[in-house]
């Protein structure tokens, strides 16, 4: 099946408060990584990462992502 709806990108490039084409895209690449069935090997590589000693700066990016700090930098080792 081919995609005819049109993808519109306004002439500045800004959309606005929400983005539609980076939405679509999201979607799109999340639909094709289900269908080709990477679901539980991810899943099985995030456990096992969640059990190594990288446990503690996964947790803090975790963390530091719930609470907004998207844009600091982690420190070096």
């Amino acid at each position: 099946m081919q995609d005819t709806r049109k993808k519109k990108t306004p002439k500045d490039g800004v959309e606005g408060e929400g983005s539609y084409s980076g939405t679509r895209d999201y979607n799109e690449r999340t639909a094709k990584f289900i269908k080709e069935g990477k679901v539980d090997e991810a899943a099985k590589e995030a456990e096992r990462a969640m059990e190594s000693d990288e446990a503690a700066e996964l947790k803090k990016a975790e963390a530091q992502g719930k609470a907004g700090d998207t844009h600091r930098k982690p420190k070096s080792r």
